[in-house]
């Protein structure tokens, strides 16, 4: 039931919808030792649950993989800050993030990484979630754009390449997850005009 259906790296293989959205939300600054790229999913679910799972700055242990315990200071607004503990495996074991844009009316999630155990220097990433029909049943496109410095002795295409294929696990669960929800949920077809 999960689509696996990644398109990545700056606009390439973009339809003319996601195009726009990403013009739209996901402007990011790019400096001279960074990488940045946009990642797309398709999920069959609708998006209200979608973007119950994303919203949650104080639980992205519910559909992030890597991620096993999440503490927040702050009354989760605007400038809150989370420290998470990262799950072995990964060349991380804390990432201290700041939610610096939240907006329920747009689904829109803009973070950055402002301290922690790992090379993820100056990290910051876009989030969106958008309304779409997946075979006649309502369903949600995410849009996730980052930009992080490029690590000394790393270059950006592999940097790029990790970041992203974090991020596509990210998706992947966060699919899985919100598709077991629509399924419990029993969303109605859409009927067409």
């Amino acid at each position: 039931m999960v689509t696996d259906d990644y398109i990545t790296m700056n606009g390439n293989g973009f339809s003319k919808m996601e195009e726009e959205f990403i013009k739209r939300y996901h402007k990011l600054e790019v400096k001279e030792n960074q990488c940045s790229s946009s990642l797309v999913k398709h999920i069959k679910a609708p998006v209200h649950l979608v973007w119950s799972l994303v919203r949650r700055f104080d639980q992205p242990q519910k559909y992030k993989p890597f991620v096993s315990r999440c503490v927040v200071q702050g009354d989760l607004q605007v400038g809150s800050v989370r420290e998470v503990n990262v799950k072995s495996g990964l060349p991380a074991t804390t990432s201290t993030e700041r939610l610096e844009y939240l907006d329920d009316d747009e689904h829109i999630l803009s973070m950055t990484i402002v301290g922690g155990d790992h090379r993820l220097k100056n990290y910051s990433s876009i989030v969106t979630v958008h309304p779409e029909v997946i075979d006649g049943r309502p369903g949600t496109l995410v849009i996730e754009s980052f930009v992080v410095d490029v690590p000394d002795g790393n270059t950006k295409d592999e940097t790029c390449y990790f970041v992203e294929a974090l991020i596509k696990c990210n998706l992947k669960s966060l699919a899985d997850v919100s598709e077991h929800l629509a399924v419990q949920d029993r969303t109605e077809p859409i009927k067409r005009m």
